[in-house]
């Protein structure tokens, strides 16, 4: 079993046993039927990965590993918010005519902002901090800007990171306002570890520990009992996940350069119904 299956487990037993129903509650989201989408939910988990001691990708079904790392290169590298420069379609059903989200996830990161040092975007400006002042507090990204949100088609899910350097590591936090944990409980957590893996590469870190805040995690009523299966599955130790060493720029990075080996994992599920 990988240390993700573990804490996944847990997250979902917790959920599950514990959590609070918002069934009859004010409801936003609707499945395609129209109906209400009602959850299950937990406030305020934290899961913590610490990457040194393996990638943390479950192994109870399989996570797309390069699909996730694409849409993050999509999001902190290309800054982009048009699905036509993503290699999957995750994001279509959020995006315009012309394949726009609006003002929200990358557009966000490539926004220039002034510092007395200079002009960044706030991933340049990580960069640059990592590099010139690494032991700094005040190393993070916010893409959860209330003047653009009613410009984004849809509100950020993960939509904070905070750097932090402890000796010769770079942790980080993840917040995270919501998360569906069925369609991607362990997608965020894998895309943000290679993150992590990639900005402490070219900044002179090894990767360190991941922290994952979920204000609001949750379990749809049509996912309990895919869950409730999934959860009961044979498990596998973690893969071994490895970058290309010569890469020294973030801008440089491709899907390719990740290696992925000795993934085994249960059948995928197929088909989650997804609320909108």
């Amino acid at each position: 079993m990988s240390k993700a299956d573990e804490i996944y487990i847990k997250m979902c037993e917790d959920v599950l046993s514990s959590g609070i129903s918002t069934e009859g509650e004010k409801v936003r989201p609707k499945w395609e039927d129209g109906s209400f989408a009602y959850t299950v939910k937990k406030f305020g988990v934290v899961n913590r990965y610490d990457l040194q001691e393996e990638f943390p990708a479950i192994t109870l079904r399989k996570t797309y590993i390069k699909s996730a790392i694409d849409e993050i290169l999509w999001i902190w590298q290309k800054k982009s918010n048009n699905i036509h420069e993503l290699n999957s379609s995750i994001w279509d059903e959020w995006a315009d005519e012309n394949g726009s989200i609006g003002k929200a996830y990358g557009y966000q990161l490539g926004v220039k902002h002034k510092y007395k040092e200079g002009e960044f975007d706030q991933v340049d400006r990580v960069l640059y901090d990592l590099k010139e002042n690494p032991y700094s507090r005040r190393i993070m990204t916010n893409i959860y800007v209330h003047q653009d949100l009613n410009e984004m088609n849809l509100y950020p899910c993960a939509y904070s990171m905070t750097f932090n350097v402890t000796g010769d590591k770079l942790n980080a936090i993840l917040n995270q306002r919501s998360q569906d944990i069925l369609a991607a409980g362990n997608w965020n957590v894998v895309q943000y570890a290679a993150l992590l893996m990639m900005i402490a590469q070219v900044t002179g870190f090894k990767p360190g520990e991941l922290v994952h805040v979920i204000a609001d995690a949750h379990i749809y009523d049509k996912h309990i009992p895919i869950v409730k299966e999934l959860i009961k599955r044979e498990t596998y130790p973690a893969p071994k996940v490895t970058m290309n060493p010569d890469v020294k720029d973030f801008y440089d990075f491709t899907v390719d350069d990740f290696k992925i080996e000795d993934y085994k994992t249960g059948e995928q599920i197929k088909n989650i119904p997804i609320a909108i």
